[in-house]
């Protein structure tokens, strides 16, 4: 049977995240819905990186399988039936192994913090109006580059077998008004970027040392890290295969 993938981005405001759960919107079922719109029949996706509740994603990625042609204009009529807040950018049919998540080389995460009030950014970024010292945040997000068990940014609940993540790209950077923590892996636990981000935060403002920092990642305790910041400073940048055409 043909498989597919759909590339998209959403903003994740309204959504309970991006898989499918039951009593609550996510952006998975939006797209459900509007295949269904679109075709008279149901499908079932497989996504590519499960964003939670309030975290957006400029580009992420579906799989389905389907055993006829989609429509010749796909794109533009999902888009006239899915609600404005997600868009799908285009429609690709791969080779029936393809998987839109076991596939993923790595995913890139922006956490975008801003320090003077803005009611353009306040829907995607985080106010956060204190003093940082960026150098210290600088050498905290290298030294992660150094380590491979993240248990402690990982959330309690969750189902994962390991623990080990490898991290590809780990800095902090100025982007007009904002401070970005940009960070690439072959895979994020649940919770990781947001408490990677909040944990960074304390060692930026003096209340944690780089050594203190240092001792919560080889902890491996969960309870020592920071996962205060909000979601919707949290956007999903990439996921990158080999497979796909650009």
């Amino acid at each position: 049977m043909p498989r597919y993938f759909i590339e998209l981005s959403y903003k994740g405001t309204r959504y309970s995240g991006f898989q499918t759960q039951e009593n609550a919107l996510t952006v998975q079922e939006e797209v459900e819905k509007a295949f269904a719109v679109l075709h008279r029949e149901p499908v079932q996706l497989t996504g590519s990186s499960r964003t939670d509740a309030g975290v957006h994603a400029k580009q992420n990625y579906f799989h389905f399988n389907f055993d006829r042609p989609v429509h010749p204009q796909f794109v533009y009529k999902m888009n006239a039936i899915l609600p404005p807040d997600i868009v799908i950018h285009r429609v690709l049919e791969t080779g029936p192994e393809a998987h839109a998540r076991f596939d993923a080389l790595s995913r890139v995460y922006e956490y975008s913090l801003y320090h003077f009030k803005d009611p353009f950014l306040a829907d995607r970024a985080y106010y956060f109006p204190y003093r940082i010292n960026l150098e210290r945040m600088q050498e905290a997000a290298a030294l992660l580059m150094q380590y491979t068990d993240f248990t402690s940014f990982s959330k309690r609940n969750t189902q994962v077998k390991t623990f080990q993540c490898r991290i590809l790209l780990s800095e902090w950077v100025k982007r007009e008004q904002c401070l970005v923590y940009r960070v690439e892996a072959n895979r994020f636990l649940r919770g990781m970027v947001r408490g990677l981000t909040g944990t960074m935060l304390r060692v930026g403002t003096g209340k944690l040392s780089l050594d203190d920092f240092a001792a919560i990642i080889e902890a491996r305790d969960c309870t020592r890290a920071d996962f205060s910041v909000p979601a919707h400073g949290l956007t999903l940048l990439q996921v990158k295969y080999n497979n796909l055409p650009v």
